[in-house]
């Protein structure tokens, strides 16, 4: 194929992935990145949030020399549906033509649950967190509840690890701040294991540490609703001044405008090569996107960025006319942070390694953070 514009929607870890990939294998293609901003917000940064470990200035990378460096075209815009095949990509800054599509524009939290406006989404960004940060600073005191759910249409479609990593952080953040007496941590989740796919042992750490730290829990009942200071479920009530929930993920909204293949719980359908299943030269990486794989892969930035570099090899072999054979790695790989120590946990087919929190691990976390996003200042 004569012409190589290759269009990739969304700068989060999937989107910039793809572009850093797609620049290594070809030095000429022409690529374009749609996104609202120029900018990386490395949202696991935001667990530091909180306590003042990290800023919002800290963790929003501006993406002009990285774009620059690579030979980006950049169009701020969003993704608003697809014409002609997939080969017009739609957009609130105007149409734009392609011979491959990467979408990577992440996963949606499902704000359904009645009375969801009392809580705090704390992955929804850098302000979620910033809010966390300043109710934490004029509460002299109470119940802080911490919890997650999934897509009841598919269980794997979560992000629960920063969560456990919200409720250590605000453990140990009251404790150096000498005010951990005046408050009671609760944890609840409708599962009666939470943290399952990490493995069951990370599952017993976690219990574990919860219970070392004095954090009860409230585990195995289905979520009812929210209100303003109360968190109701069929298994009974947890009075809250300060609720923290994490729902479960959905595809992002501009798929309903388009025909393109979803899961049951709403994601875009992938296959193992990151193609979406019918259409031409259109991949998936990422939160939005559905693949085959174990119950337990993750949603999270490292799985994103081995879908990616797939996505990435594959397209451009399709648009050479060869076969699209390379496929992602299933692997969790995640620090659960606790502010001061972290807990490594390593998920492969094969293993599922756990080593308890240590404070090395917090430091390795940070170390990981200023070596990632090196690659885009």
């Amino acid at each position: 194929m004569a012409g190589k514009r290759i269009t990739v929607v969304g700068a989060g870890f999937a989107g910039l992935s793809a572009i850093r990939r797609l620049r290594e294998l070809d030095g000429q293609a022409e690529l374009t990145l749609v996104s609202p901003k120029p900018e990386l917000q490395f949202l696991p940064g935001i667990i530091w949030i909180p306590s003042g470990l990290r800023k919002r200035e800290d963790l929003i990378v501006p993406l002009h020399n990285f774009l620059e460096r690579q030979r980006v075209r950049f169009v701020a815009a969003e993704a608003t549906g697809l014409g002609e095949q997939g080969r017009v990509l739609h957009t609130t800054g105007g149409d734009i033509a392609n011979d491959a599509l990467v979408i990577a524009t992440g996963g949606r939290f499902i704000k359904k649950l009645p009375g969801i406006e009392h809580s705090i989404t704390p992955c929804e960004g850098i302000a979620a967190a910033e809010r966390i940060r300043d109710k934490l600073r004029e509460l002299p005191g109470g119940t802080i509840a911490v919890g997650f759910a999934s897509n009841p249409n598919e269980p794997s479609a979560m992000r629960g690890g920063p969560m456990f990593e919200f409720l250590f952080g605000i453990d140990q953040q009251l404790r150096r701040e000498g005010r951990r007496d005046r408050f009671n941590l609760v944890f609840f989740s409708p599962a009666a294991e939470p943290g399952n796919r990490l493995g069951k042992a990370a599952v017993q750490h976690l219990l574990g540490e919860m219970k070392r730290r004095g954090v009860h829990t409230h585990l195995g009942h289905k979520l009812v609703r929210f209100d303003a200071n109360k968190v109701v479920t069929e298994g009974g009530e947890i009075s809250a001044d300060l609720i923290l929930f994490m729902p479960g993920l959905t595809g992002s909204a501009w798929f309903d405008a388009t025909t393109l293949p979803r899961s049951p719980g709403g994601l875009l359908q992938g296959d193992s090569q990151c193609r979406v299943p019918g259409w031409r030269r259109i991949y998936v990486a990422g939160d939005g996107g559905s693949f085959p794989g174990p119950d337990w892969m993750p949603k999270q930035a490292h799985m994103a960025d081995l879908q990616a570099a797939a996505g990435a090899e594959n397209l451009l072999a399709e648009l050479q006319g060869a076969p699209a054979t390379a496929t992602f790695k299933v692997e969790l790989a995640c620090i659960v942070d606790g502010l001061d120590r972290g807990m490594l946990v390593l998920r492969t087919p094969q293993h599922n390694l756990v080593l308890p929190a240590m404070r090395p691990l917090h430091w390795a976390k940070r170390g990981f953070e200023r070596i990632y996003l090196r690659k885009y200042r």
